[in-house]
Formats: structure tokens, C-alpha cells, sequence
């Protein structure tokens, strides 16, 4: 029976005459989705968010990478299609997951939403199904929802089959999409691994198959802890060398220099996104019930939140070299998604920065040309903003802002991502940068 279900599953994988179901329609499913139908494949999106569902039936993308008109196309071709209905797992041969994994306010894995989609389709498992889970999770969790789903009397291996594969989506890159970034995966069992590289290969230019599930779940991990732990070595860095008063940009750009043994990496306001903020968090909680204490990682997610803090102390200071307090100031934020030219803002450091400036004190508004409403403001327009004041505190460094205009126009310029001098502007005002 094993062969069977195998056999039958891969010649349908390999004639691309098979149902695909992505679980989550937000900025790694979406992509994933238009790129299999784009190759024929019937895809389905199971998303819990009705407006969503609604908008992708509509032919309208809510997400920057994926053009409206690409949707439009596909859905008038049949070939890509939204829905609320978990039903739509009946006659799905491929699942492909990829719903949230947030931590919760204590800083652990929050896998509710996996749980979720995995209840949903144990309702209708049944043999001869590839299931990839690539949300973002701890080593071991596919497993765990492997031996769940065995409840039903169906084995994985046998009548099922399935594996990881981490998400690699990069939001707003764009040289790196979905179908030239190289695809990791790692089935619970050879034929799964097997299953997962045909599929993938479909729409992925590289496939790169690892032992295990496991190992494919630590390869995310390491990727993104190996950013945040680099940021926050090189934030650290910054807050040196402000107390030393030595340009840290000026000393990264100078080691890089160097052919061998270094990589650039830049200070920022803090880290955000789903990805590098959260990762390291999933690892640190899965070792420490392994009774390892990784204090390496601990210590990495303790300097990049306190960037935001770092980032209003510079503020600070300029304002009382000139004889002003925060208290009563009126501070225009530039720039609140999590990184530029993207409207994203989970887990930016600008929830924090502002947070600080209000309880400080300071009179707070902001102007993101991708984000009209952050925490309960409404993105003001540039102008009018500088107007009302001359202090500013980049956040994020969009290319649609006009930097000339804050140049010209602010008294003070707090920069932490050092784009003012990067575009050659020459501030009427003053500049500190991070």
C-alpha cells in the first residue's frame, strides 16, 4: 500500500494533474500559491481571513510582491482560487502550510495557528496526500504534528506523506522571488523527502534536500539566528562607538575592505519582521528544554530590543545640546514598517520607539508612504509634517520618501538607518546618526 499511495501521488506530482491547497494566503502562502498556479497546478488558498479571501477572488494582491493583474489572470484561468471552507481539503493531494508562528507575551512558541490548520485537515486526511508544513517553528514540531494526525489510524510514510520546508520569502527583495530562491526540504521519511523535491521542482529553480525534517527546521533557525546575533554584535558595536565617538559606519565600510573572514552587517533601530525577531526565540525555548542555556542567543535578543531605547537616548541628546527637553517635544517618526519599501510593520522596532517617546513625553506623528494607520495614528504627509516640526527620527529608510525635503527643512535628524549621508544630502540642521 505504501508504494501505491507513493506511486500514484508522484505520477500526479510529476503530470502536474493534482489539487493544491496552501493554508494562509498572508506574505509567504500568497507568492507560493500564484507561483504553482502560474505553472498550471490547481491551487487553492484556505484562508480565515474572509476580506482576503474576497480581495484574491476579486483579482486584488494585498501584498507588495504579487501584482494585482498576476491574480486577476490566474483566477480567470481557474487555476488559482481563495476560500473560508475547510472542506476544501477533500480533494486536496498537496498541502502546503504556511500560517503564523508568533511567541507569546512571555516569549514562547505560539503554535496555535499550526495546531489550527492541522485540526482542520485531520478532518480530511486521507491516504495519498503530501503535506509541507514551512511555517517557522522549533526543531521537532513536524513531527508532533505527524503523530497527531496519525490518530486518525493513517500512517505517515505509508498512506501519508510529509515534510518541512522553511519559508524563504524576502518581502519587497527584488532579485530573489519564490522560484530562484533555493527550496530546503526534509520529509519525515525517504519517500516523503522524495515527494516534497518533485513538488517543489515544479516551481523552484534548486531543490536542496537535507536528512530530516528536523534538519530542515534548524536550518531556518540557524539562518536568521545567525542575522540577529550579527545585528546585535554590530548594534553593540554602534553604542561603542558613539561613547568613543568613532563613526560606526565609517569602520564597518573599512572592514569590509578586507577580502576574507568578514561580513557586513549594519546597526538599525532593532530588529523586526516575523522572522529574525522570533526565530532565535523558537531555538532558545526548544534548547532550554533540552537543558542547554543558550546565552549567546539570549544575549543577541536583549541588545537588538533595547535598540529602540538607544535610538530615543540619541534624540535626547541632541535636544538638550540645544536646550530642549523631550518632554513636550514634538517629534515626527519617519518611516514605521519593519524594514523599507514594504508596508509590514510585525514586530517593528517603531512600536517601541514610539512607545518611548510617549511616555516620555514628546508629542508623536509619523509618515510612512506604505503604512496609512499605525497605532491608532494616520501617516501625515511629509511636508505638512515638517511644518509642525523640525525634529526627526528615522526609522525606516524607504526610497519613495523625499529625503531632500528633511534635509532641507529639520532642525534635528536622529538617522539610525545613516541614509541622509548614503544619498549625499548635506542637512541644514543636525544629524546624529547611530
Amino acid at each position: 500500500m505504501t508504494q501505491e499511495n507513493f506511486k500514484r501521488l508522484l505520477k500526479a506530482i510529476e503530470s502536474k494533474d493534482f489539487n493544491l491547497v496552501v493554508v494562509g494566503g498572508g506574505y509567504v502562502g500568497l507568492p507560493l500559491a500564484v507561483e504553482f498556479a502560474r505553472r498550471g497546478i490547481n491551487t487553492s488558498i484556505l484562508e480565515v481571513d474572509g476580506g482576503k479571501v474576497e480581495a484574491i477572488n476579486r483579482g486584488q494582491s494585498y501584498v507588495e510582491d504579487i501584482t494585482s493583474e498576476d491574480i486577476k489572470a490566474l483566477v480567470r484561468s481557474g487555476r488559482l482560487f481563495a476560500t473560508t471552507d475547510k472542506n476544501v481539503h477533500r480533494n486536496a493531494d498537496v498541502v502546503v502550510i504556511t500560517v503564523p508562528t508568533p511567541v507569546d507575551p512571555y516569549g514562547e512558541p505560539d503554535l496555535s495557528y499550526v495546531k489550527a490548520a492541522f485540526s482542520a485537515l485531520r478532518e480530511h486526511l486521507h491516504a495519498g496526500m503530501l503535506i509541507s508544513l514551512e511555517s517557522t517553528t522549533y526543531p521537532g514540531t513536524t513531527e508532533e504534528m505527524a503523530q497527531f494526525l496519525e490518530e486518525t489510524g493513517l500512517r505517515v510514510g505509508r498512506d501519508f506523506f510529509m515534510g518541512h520546508s522553511p519559508e524563504r520569502i524576502n518581502p519587497g527583495d527584488p532579485k530573489w522571488k519564490f522560484h530562484n530562491t533555493p527550496k530546503v526540504v526534509g520529509g519525515l521519511d525517504r519517500l516523503s523527502t522524495e515527494l516534497m523535491v518533485r513538488f517543489y521542482s515544479i516551481a523552484v529553480e534548486r531543490v536542496v534536500p537535507v536528512s530530516s525534517a528536523k534538519a530542515a527546521e534548524l536550518t531556518k533557525l540557524l539562518e536568521n539566528t545567525f542575522r540577529a546575533v550579527n545585528i546585535a554584535l554590530v548594534n553593540e558595536f554602534a553604542m561603542i562607538s558613539h561613547k568613543l565617538g568613532v563613526d560606526i559606519w565609517e569602520v564597518i565600510e573599512a572592514a569590509g575592505t578586507k577580502p576574507f573572514g568578514f561580513m557586513k552587517f549594519y546597526p538599525g533601530p532593532g530588529v523586526g519582521g516575523h522572522c529574525i525577531p522570533i526565530d532565535p526565540l523558537y531555538l532558545l525555548w526548544k534548547v532550554r528544554k533540552l537543558g542547554i542555556d543558550a546565552e549567546f542567543i539570549a544575549l543577541a535578543d536583549r541588545i537588538n530590543k533595547g535598540m529602540p531605547e538607544f535610538a530615543v537616548s540619541l534624540l535626547e541628546e541632541a535636544l538638550k545640546s540645544e536646550g530642549r527637553e523631550i518632554k513636550g517635544e514634538k517629534v515626527l517618526v519617519v518611516g514605521v514598517a519593519y524594514k523599507k519599501n514594504i508596508s509590514d510593520t510585525r514586530e517593528s522596532p517603531a512600536y517601541r520607539a514610539v512607545e518611548i517617546l510617549r511616555a516620555k513625553g514628546a508629542e508623536v506623528k509619523y509618515h510612512d508612504p506604505h503604512v496609512k494607520r499605525f497605532m491608532g495614528m494616520r501617516s501625515v504627509a511629509l511636508r505638512d509634517a515638517l511644518e509642525w516640526t523640525d525634529t526627526v527620527l528615522i526609522i525606516t529608510d524607504h526610497d519613495d520618501v523625499d529625503w531632500e525635503v528633511i534635509a532641507e527643512k529639520a532642525g534635528i535628524i536622529v538617522d539610525t538607518r545613516n541614509v541622509i549621508r548614503r544619498k549625499g544630502l548635506r542637512p541644514m540642521g543636525r544629524l546624529v546618526v547611530l
